[in-house]
């Protein structure tokens, strides 16, 4: 359902959220803030590791030395969680995990939590515990279902509060853009959970959703109507999915990073092991894997998401690192 008058800053008021919009680097962080010094705060997602500094500092000036009682993910891709050992580090709260992952953060199973296949950097943290799918959560003062939401992570979740009817959606749904389907890259039926996860989060009704990139949107019905055109043309076409995934973990890798030499970068894109296994389950030759890698750096370069200075692609300046799209009245 689509609901295009609703007033979001209101609704989030309501609720006591304030949404910390943030570059592609770092997930949105969604903190449930009571604002008195006798209730504690709860974080949604707390973003990149390389971004971990910033988050406890906004923390600080949000919270005012009000506590942190906890951390919720939604899921433990390294954008969403790589804050959490600084954030725990600062104040002591609690880390609640997807059920289905806790076991991985317990043994700190890497490979399992998808960083070394990535090559990307989370700082071990402590689980509290999980959060299983179809239990509740109480986030400020309401009670919030989780939900499992298979697709670009089979065992992420979402979670919704009924009478609102605000969705926190993590990488589920986004407004413009598709997440990574990775058990479809790795040759897997993540297909399936992607279209399963679309109708999940159209019965449900939400009238916001709060993605885990992207400014919070009302326009559910077009983006979901966008999500299934674009899985059914990687279903179609699944090079297409490879070439998608390919773009996104470069700029990713260059996010972070800022500058790679070309011939670095190419060797990276051809080497790292979630971009080799994608290309080994679709049968590509090196030789085809290699003309894709070059024709992305070519689109990001004319399209000037990257530049080149002599060999080394380089990222241009950075125009903001975050901004707070909705925040409870009276907050400052």
């Amino acid at each position: 359902m689509n609901a295009p008058s609703v007033d979001i800053a209101a609704t989030f008021a309501e609720l006591g959220i304030e949404v910390r919009e943030r570059g592609w680097l770092s997930s949105n962080n969604v903190l449930f803030d009571a604002g008195t010094p006798a209730e504690a705060a709860t974080l949604v997602d707390t973003g990149y590791s390389l971004h971990a500094a910033q988050t406890v500092a906004w923390l600080r000036r949000r919270l005012d030395g009000r506590a942190l009682r906890r951390i919720v993910n939604t899921h433990l891709h390294s954008d969403h969680c790589g804050g959490n050992a600084a954030v725990q580090r600062e104040y002591g709260c609690e880390v609640w995990v997807p059920q289905p992952s806790l076991a991985a953060v317990r043994n700190w199973d890497d490979g399992r939590l998808t960083y070394r296949a990535t090559d990307q950097a989370c700082e071990r943290f402590e689980a509290t515990g999980g959060l299983r799918p179809g239990s509740e959560v109480w986030l400020g003062a309401r009670p919030w279902q989780a939900w499992a939401t298979a697709g670009h992570d089979p065992e992420a979740l979402v979670y919704f509060e009924p009478r609102s009817r605000v969705l926190i959606a993590g990488d589920a749904l986004w407004h413009e853009r598709l997440a990574i389907v990775f058990e479809a890259l790795a040759g897997g039926d993540g297909f399936v959970g992607a279209h399963q996860t679309l109708d999940l989060i159209a019965s449900l009704a939400p009238r916001v959703v709060i993605p885990g990139h992207g400014a919070p949107f009302t326009d559910v019905t077009q983006a979901l109507l966008a999500s299934r055109q674009r899985l059914a043309a990687f279903e179609r076409e699944p090079e297409e999915h490879f070439a998608y995934a390919l773009r996104a973990l470069a700029m990713f890798h260059l996010l972070e990073h800022r500058r790679r030499p070309y011939a670095q970068m190419r060797a990276w894109m051809f080497a790292t092991p979630v971009l080799a296994r994608g290309r080994q389950a679709l049968g590509m030759s090196p030789a085809r894997a290699r003309a894709l890698i070059d024709a992305c750096l070519d689109r990001l370069l004319a399209g000037a998401q990257l530049t080149l200075d002599g060999d080394v692609l380089a990222l241009p300046p950075a125009t903001r690192a975050w901004r707070t799209t909705a925040k409870k009245k009276g907050s400052g």
